[in-house]
């Protein structure tokens, strides 16, 4: 067996299985440990910028990787005029920059503040790393590889179609440069990595939000006079 056929036939259908079951025993069997685990209340004017740079960047990436494997023909229509497909590609470079951007930010959060460094697991370093390498790699291939909007359509299409139904084309990937290659590899890295992260709560249906009662929360704040007030008048009543 060779290498392409290991890291573009079984290494997908290895990554997804563990994906779709791995996420499924969590949901079911460890149903608690289903969570997003927020740092919001231990540092959140770095993770306000990094997280909605991050989301909305990479969102609108994987959206727009969503729509050519659907609909590759739309690509192909919008990329006949050489206007238009600059457009394109440079809109998607500056969305990938601005998701980079969001994940520094996150990544400097995670490394400057401590109490966020208490509650960071292996994973979280791991789904960081995949995450980083992804966003760098699809930059590298937008600059050294350009008009991948175009040429996508025809080779890594048709490919992950190949995939979908279970008539595998490796062959398709084995010509491209080890960068494009890379960034493929990466992908099916983070879909193993993905059920076993805080990441799995993306995909859960949180039905029962829907129906229970409101929460309030109520924020306390003690600044110093009041705790000191706090403190005299316990001790004039002669409480320890």
């Amino acid at each position: 067996m060779s290498w392409n056929t290991i890291l573009f036939v079984v290494a997908p259908y290895v990554a997804i299985v563990l994906a779709v079951g791995g996420t499924m025993y969590r949901t079911r069997r460890e149903a608690f440990s289903v969570s997003s685990l927020s740092t919001q209340l231990l540092e959140h004017r770095k993770l306000f910028w990094g997280s909605f740079a991050f989301h909305w960047g990479i969102l609108a990436i994987l959206t727009a990787h969503f729509l050519a494997l659907i609909m590759p023909v739309i690509f192909d229509i919008w990329n006949g005029s050489q206007m238009r497909l600059f457009i394109l590609e440079i809109t998607g470079f500056a969305l990938a920059a601005w998701a980079l951007g969001g994940m520094l930010i996150l990544i400097y959060r995670r490394l400057t503040s401590k109490r966020v460094q208490v509650v960071t697991t292996k994973m979280d370093v791991v789904v960081l790393v995949l995450v980083l390498a992804q966003i760098v790699t699809g930059m590298w291939i937008a600059l050294g590889y350009r008009f991948g909007s175009f040429w996508g359509t025809n080779v890594f299409v048709p490919y992950v179609w190949s995939l979908i139904t279970l008539r595998p084309r490796p062959e398709l990937v084995a010509p491209l440069p080890f960068v494009l290659q890379l960034h493929a590899s990466l992908f099916w890295a983070f879909l193993i990595a993905f059920p076993f992260s805080r990441l799995v709560h993306i995909v859960t249906l949180p039905l029962p939000y829907l129906v229970r009662p409101w929460q309030k929360v109520v924020w306390v704040r003690r600044d110093r006079e009041f705790v000191a007030k706090e403190k005299k008048d316990r001790a004039s009543a002669g409480i320890g």
